[in-house]
């Protein structure tokens, strides 16, 4: 029997402290859970805020570890059921734990939005993940809890056995972290290494026998009856459906799903656009690289009040066999906040709830399905039929 249920990675981080709260206010009594981290004196001092939240924390384990030792990290995941990490880039960061919960046969989460670093932990750990049981569980915050289970609400109210078709629209209000806006420049100065070893994946991933599921970038347009201007997104998260829709049978013989950022006016939408061009053309030069790098120290990110503002809605068209069906998913602070919250319940999912046979790397549709959305929905998120 291992010592815990969960150990979270990178909880003297941003995230990784509002991580260490949220488990601290809704983890179950009996959770046996611990935080790891490099700096002791930083473990101690996230401890001492938890123990504010709930005395009993005062005595919560500490377990020092580092990206960069992996025997530490070894230590980590043969000690626990489940390792949360928060620990990015990714990237440049966050293989060596992935190799440590494949090998130990230990579940993984993380908040990852790197196409580049799942698509490598596939071709690397997959197959060995899948000999030991672990479940590798990429991109269990906002990127992309929402889309991922907000297209599998969906498809259940569609009919099954024919082909099927979701859009997705999101809006979203917030401010990004320090740890954030570092991954968002190593992705845009990578782009074509990423597509790269998006080729390799593709070429050594089993497809469907006799079926298809498709994430195609759409057009930009005018959404008939909202009143918005979309525009396709080209994040990670459509991948992350498509994968969803490739491993069941029940999104259809023929799916496809379009991913796009939904706003009211068009100035904001070409205002939104140039500042992405501006900062994906910076990203490609490393002096400039490194002086954005320097705007938003990790660990930082934005106040009680500031994310107390902002929101998140992404909403679904779905349509096939004849039938049409628009859900939404919605919550609070997409970035820190609601992110916090999918992540400590995808670990709390994997830790304590029965769920379905599944081994390697998995999406949060396949691994958890239902029982996460359940989860999510009595932790405030709403997933409704519209």
């Amino acid at each position: 029997m291992r010592a815990y249920d969960v150990v979270l990675f990178g909880a003297t981080g941003f995230t990784g402290g509002l991580t260490a709260e949220y488990l601290a206010r809704n983890a179950p009594a009996d959770l046996r859970w611990a935080l790891a981290g490099r700096s002791r004196a930083k473990l101690e001092a996230v401890r001492a805020r938890l123990a504010g939240v709930d005395g009993r924390f005062a005595a919560l384990d500490l377990l020092v570890a580092d990206s960069g030792d992996p025997a530490s990290l070894r230590a980590v995941a043969e000690a626990t059921k489940v390792v949360i990490t928060t620990v990015g880039p990714y990237l440049t960061r966050g293989e060596p734990l992935v190799a440590a919960c494949a090998e130990a046969g230990t579940d993984y989460v993380d908040l990852t939005g790197e196409a580049e670093f799942v698509d490598r932990m596939y071709l690397a750990h997959d197959r060995r993940a899948r000999d030991t049981g672990a479940r590798l569980v990429h991109a269990c915050g906002f990127d992309s809890i929402p889309h991922d289970l907000g297209v599998r609400f969906t498809v259940r109210q569609l009919p099954e056995d024919v082909p099927l078709t979701v859009d997705g629209y999101v809006r979203a209000s917030g401010m990004p972290s320090g740890g954030t806006f570092l991954s968002a420049l190593t992705i845009m100065s990578r782009l074509r290494a990423g597509a790269r070893v998006a080729r390799e994946r593709a070429a050594a991933e089993p497809r469907p026998a006799g079926r298809f599921a498709r994430a195609p970038l759409g057009r930009p347009h005018r959404v008939a009856g909202a009143g918005w201007w979309a525009v396709p997104l080209p994040t990670i998260d459509p991948e992350i459906v498509r994968r969803s829709a490739a491993a069941s049978e029940r999104y259809g013989p023929d799916f496809t799903y379009r991913h796009f950022a939904a706003v009211k006016h068009l100035p904001v939408l070409a205002g939104g656009a140039a500042g992405a061009g501006a900062l994906l053309a910076a990203a490609q030069v490393p002096p400039a690289r490194r002086a954005l790098s320097r705007l938003l120290a990790p660990g930082d990110g934005p106040g009680p009040q500031r994310r107390a503002k902002s929101w998140f809605s992404v909403r679904f068209v779905g349509e096939g066999g004849g039938e049409r069906v628009v859900t939404e998913v919605s919550g609070g602070d997409p970035g820190y906040d609601e992110t916090a919250k999918m992540l400590a319940e995808s670990a709390l999912c994997l830790a304590t709830d029965d769920l379905p046979e599944t081994a390697g790397q998995v999406t949060t549709a396949t691994a958890m399905g239902d029982a996460l959305i359940d989860r999510l929905t009595r932790a405030g998120i709403r997933f409704a039929t519209l």
